[in-house]
């Protein structure tokens, strides 16, 4: 499907950008969010890749995934939007509805609750770790894609995930990341 996609994007005399949005949006907004923690600015950023990958849609290598491809043109774009003087590291308290079939309010409350508490502290990592987090537990990036999309080695992104989960464990109270 997503090479479909690739495929009618590039190919196109006047490029799809309504399509990329649907498929890819909420990936992009969600993880400008997370390296942002402001609603605002993901919106921006959403955006703003958005536009970036229009524009430059003809300079896609096809080396990664378009997926990839947009994941990395948001992280710069976040990065460069936190170098303007506008920007004031403000925590946002993450808020992550999950829609099941009638759960009980007091299920539905316990739910939220630790959903809220596991993504308050994935927030308080610093972005070095949230982000390969977030792009391996969140949207299943291999570690090799996480390491093209953040320009880092392999080996910094096992380093990364590894003090990321590391961190998260303890701030859980538990001393083995991956239980």
């Amino acid at each position: 499907m997503e090479d479909e996609c690739l495929r009618a994007v590039t190919q196109a005399d006047a490029y799809d950008l309504r399509g990329m949005m649907e498929r890819y949006g909420e990936d992009v907004w969600n993880y400008a969010f997370f390296l942002t923690k402001r609603r605002d600015m993901a919106d921006d950023i959403a955006q703003d890749t958005f536009l970036k990958a229009y524009a430059g849609i003809t300079s896609f290598r096809g080396e990664a995934s378009l997926k990839t491809w947009l994941l990395k043109i948001a992280r710069n774009t976040a990065l460069s939007h936190k170098k303007r003087a506008f920007f004031r590291n403000t925590t946002l308290k993450a808020f992550i509805e999950r829609f099941e079939s009638h759960p009980s309010a007091e299920e539905e409350f316990i739910e939220r609750n630790a959903t809220d508490e596991l993504w308050t502290l994935v927030l308080q990592l610093p972005v070095p770790f949230r982000e390969v987090l977030v792009l391996n537990s969140h949207y299943s990036f291999s570690l090799e894609e996480i390491a093209q999309t953040l320009g880092i080695s392999l080996g910094t992104v096992k380093s990364r995930l590894h003090r990321a989960r590391a961190k998260l464990a303890a701030a859980m109270g538990r001393r083995d990341p991956y239980g």
